[in-house]
């Protein structure tokens, strides 16, 4: 059972000058959310799930703007990153790249039916929701200058989702990469056949080899605890891991159900103060029907 997914602006933390990130201190459902400001804009990095998480985030954003223009921007159209964008509306530019302005207006409203069934908790942020169009969308890549402080936006093509974004900030060496990593926990993946199958394994791993080779000093996970580059080196060996160890099996005719058991026993082994073992299952499907 999910307990109420609430964001806790009071939890707030400075990482550098005009950079700040509010942690999700380890509550499902609620993802960590960044402000970095220049001398004439700020960047709110997610809104939290529905409408009156968002509107705690937009009013901690409009105090720490004093002002300043505020933008908007979005990982991945999941619920918890996405679904309090329409709070936003008339405050600030809503700004995605392209793939993850198709995954909201083609996925959005399945999400939506499905997380409101995830209990009463969750149903009750969800309340009221409104999915919106972004304002503003690009292709591969945006430099967005807030006034001597260019945050740098990325579509990485597909991996946790089709249309997956990080966010950097250069002058801190910091990373925002939404649920492509997370800290402390296995690896999400939304695998459900028939209906979502969008996530791909192998090329998230390509994505995270990638991100490697960029060298942040400071890596802020989806969710989890705010860490440093060797975070992004330890999800590519998992993912790296888990695919390997699917596939020595797959490749021995060994049923999908062996594999589970198998591969979920060996990664709780080698894992075992890592949360959210369940997701090992949906990994290993995901890895089974990928070549």
């Amino acid at each position: 059972m999910f307990t109420e997914p609430l964001v806790e602006v009071s939890h707030a933390v400075e990482l550098a000058q005009d950079l700040v990130v509010i942690p999700n201190r380890g509550v499902e459902l609620v993802p960590n959310i960044g402000l970095v400001g220049g001398r004439e804009a700020v960047l709110v990095v997610e809104t939290g799930m529905g409408p009156r998480n968002a509107e705690k985030v937009l009013a901690f954003a409009a105090d720490f703007a004093r002002g300043r223009r505020l933008y908007l921007t979005t990982t991945h159209f999941h619920p918890e990153h996405t679904f309090g964008a329409r709070t936003f509306s008339g405050a600030a530019t809503y700004l995605v790249n392209r793939a993850q302005a198709a995954d909201l207006a083609d996925r959005g409203p399945a999400y939506l039916e499905m997380f409101r069934g995830l209990g009463a908790p969750i149903a009750r942020q969800l309340e009221g929701v409104e999915l919106v169009a972004p304002d503003e969308v690009y292709d591969d890549g945006y430099e967005l200058d807030l006034g001597g402080r260019v945050v740098r936006m990325r579509a990485t093509g597909r991996g946790h989702t089709k249309g997956d974004q990080v966010v950097t900030v250069p002058d801190a060496g910091l990373l925002f990469t939404g649920d492509l990593v997370e800290a402390g926990q296995f690896a999400i993946f939304p695998w459900f056949p028939p209906y979502d199958v969008d996530v791909s394994g192998l090329r998230w791993i390509e994505v995270m080899r990638r991100l490697v080779d960029t060298r942040p000093e400071i890596v802020v996970p989806g969710h989890g605890d705010i860490s440093g580059p060797r975070l992004l080196a330890d999800v590519r060996d998992y993912l790296t891991e888990l695919r390997d160890e699917t596939w020595r099996r797959r490749d021995s005719a060994v049923s999908e159900e062996t594999i589970v058991a198998e591969v979920r026993a060996l990664m709780i082994e080698r894992h075992p103060e890592w949360t959210g073992q369940d997701w090992i299952e949906k990994g290993v499907g995901c890895f089974c029907a990928e070549h």
